[in-house]
Parts: C-alpha cells; structure tokens; sequence
C-alpha cells in the first residue's frame, strides 16, 4: 500500500513538472515577425544604413528602365532613379534581377530591401505593399502585328489571346476586355509571342514600345489603341517598412527640385515622363 501511495505521489509530481515546464505560451521576443506582413513595423532603413547598401529587385530585360547594354552592364532609367535614390540615402545599391512575377515574392521573402521596375500603384497592390511617391507616369497600349485585320481597340481584344506578365496591370487591363492571357517573363517575350503570330496581341506602357519601335523600327508590330487615362508608377516596399518610405519619398522629391530628375528623364526619354 505504502509502495502504491508512493508510485502515485511521484507520478501527480512528474505530471505538474511538465505541465510547468512545457506548457507556457509566452512568446520568446526574438521571435517576432519581421518582415511586417503581420502588422509589426520593420526598420528597414536601419538595415540598409547599418549593412551599407540598399538591395533593389528588378528585372533587367525591360528596356529602357532595366535592361543589359551593349556590355553587359544593367542600366536604364529605373537603375538611374534607384541608385539616386541610394545616393541620397549615403549607402550603396545592389540589384538583383529576377523575373516580374518572383519580384514581389522576393520582396515578401525579404530578399529585396525595394524593388523599382516601373510597378503601377494599383488597388490591390496598396493593400499588400507599400509605395513611394509616383515618379513615372504613363498610358497603355495595344500592340499587334502589323498585319492585324481583326483588332483595331482594345474592344477588340474580346476572345483574343494577349501575351502578359500574370501578375501586372497590363494583364488585367486585357483581361478587363475579355482577352484571353498567354503568361510571359516581360515585355520581350511577349513581342516574340507576338512576331511568330502565337497570340495576337500585348498590352504594355506607351514609354517602353515606343523606345522598343525607336531600336527596332523595321519590327513588324503597331499602336493601334492607347489608353485615355494615366497610369502612376512608384517604387514598391514590403508593408510596414517604416521610415525608408519617407526617405525615399524625400530623395525624390530632392531629385525633381534640383533638377536630377529631369536629367535622368531627358536622357531615356526626351522629355519628363511625370508631368
């Protein structure tokens, strides 16, 4: 009986000690969330002064805001505008190329401190990322194959079959017209789709095929409708990235008073692309 009193005393103990030890829920503060996406600010600007560089996701085959020249070299006016950016920040940037669809995982993941790569504001994107003050602003248009009898407007597009970025507003603008999508990387690929008669049209910004027909002028492709409204264009951060938003915004703001920006817009375009 003894014996049996004992076993029973030291198993109640061996119960309340692991109930003390592993049933605590208080969270250990190391652990909290740190890329904003639940709601806790994260100090970015402070991981880029402390780390010394600003790592900026792009996608370098979109002429002429982030492309590869002739060297080999990624340029272009979205690189410009970043490294400006970087410039009045006092840190260094590092780009990292990516597909159009991976840069706002990479952004999510916290690969990319920014990503600037001509991102239209849109609703759906305010709700999930956080934007800079515009710096582009532009139109989209409808491009075909010159040899096109059927698609004259964006009215048109009902059932045809137009080769877009999944995931950018250029998709939904086709879709909006009952167009069909074929996904592609960018906008390079979607002119070859569009050369070897695999869909039938693309959607895209006015300032990036005007620059492509002004390069290729002999290529097979025409404007045949252009948007009546203006689209807004700004760098993109992850939610709650705190006060690099603002910094941005002022080292903008900076570059169109001193005349930087204009310097920068006059050189890919010939005039200023925000006004």
């Amino acid at each position: 009986m003894k014996k049996f009193s004992l076993l029973l005393m030291l198993l109640l103990a061996a119960i309340v000690l692991a109930a003390c030890g592993g049933g605590s829920t208080e969270e250990d503060p190391t652990t909290d969330d740190a890329t904003g996406s639940g709601g806790t600010e994260e100090d970015v600007l402070a991981k880029v002064k402390e780390e010394g560089k600003l790592v900026v996701g792009t996608e370098g085959t979109y002429p002429p805001f982030t492309f590869h020249d002739d060297s080999g070299k990624l340029t272009g006016f979205d690189v410009e505008i970043a490294q400006e950016v970087g410039k009045r920040l006092g840190v260094e940037v590092e780009f990292l190329e990516t597909q159009w669809d991976a840069m706002f995982a990479g952004l999510d993941s916290g690969r990319f401190d920014m990503v600037a790569n001509q991102v239209g504001i849109n609703p759906e994107r305010e709700e999930s990322y956080e934007f800079s003050d515009p710096y582009i602003s532009s139109t989209a248009v409808l491009v075909v194959a010159k040899d096109n009898e059927e698609i004259k407007s964006f009215e048109d597009l009902e059932g045809k079959l137009s080769a877009q970025s999944l995931t950018s507003n250029y998709a939904e603008t086709a879709r909006s017209f009952g167009a069909e999508i074929e996904g592609v990387e960018g906008f390079n690929q979607a002119i070859e789709l569009l050369n070897s008669g695999r869909v039938d049209a693309t959607v895209n910004d006015n300032l990036t095929v005007l620059d492509f027909l002004k390069q290729r002028p002999d290529a097979n492709i025409e404007i045949v409708d252009e948007a009546s409204d203006a689209a807004k264009s700004a760098l993109l951060f992850r939610k709650g990235s705190g006060a690099i938003v603002e910094e941005a915004n002022t080292a903008l703001a900076e570059m169109i008073e001193d005349g930087t920006y204009d310097k920068i817009s006059e050189k890919w375009f010939g005039e200023n692309v925000l006004e």
